[in-house]
């Protein structure tokens, strides 16, 4: 069947680092553009970064010179590295595919930034 199921999301320090796992199952992976979108409680998902199947990534301002995305299409898994963390990028993060048409979701990983 279809998955994604992210991981590596966990509590850590303002300045920190983490890096979050993505695999992907019931697709063929390396068609797929992917992304990491975060939600805080009380707010709506955001892009956080994107990479397309040529490897082009995309990321926004706030999170540019911090977050790392990139691919193993042999592992069908995507990665987000997080280096210098703030406490507003405390959020649940979720990976998403892409096809044309189609969207899949994972279920989300919580990342807390505090001291």
């Amino acid at each position: 069947q279809v998955q994604l199921v992210e991981s590596g999301g966990g509590l850590v320090q303002p300045g920190g680092s983490l890096r979050l796992s993505c695999a992907a199952s019931g697709i063929r992976f390396s068609v797929y553009d992917m992304g990491w979108y975060r939600q805080a409680p009380g707010k709506q998902r955001d892009l956080v970064a994107h990479i397309t199947t040529g490897d082009i990534t995309h990321y926004v301002d706030s999170v540019k010179g911090r977050f790392t995305i990139s691919r193993d299409n042999a592992k069908n898994t995507v990665y987000l590295s997080m280096d210098s963390l703030k406490p507003e990028d405390s959020a649940v993060y979720y990976c998403k595919g892409n096809r044309g048409f189609d969207d899949i979701w994972g279920q989300g990983t919580q990342v807390t930034v505090s001291s």
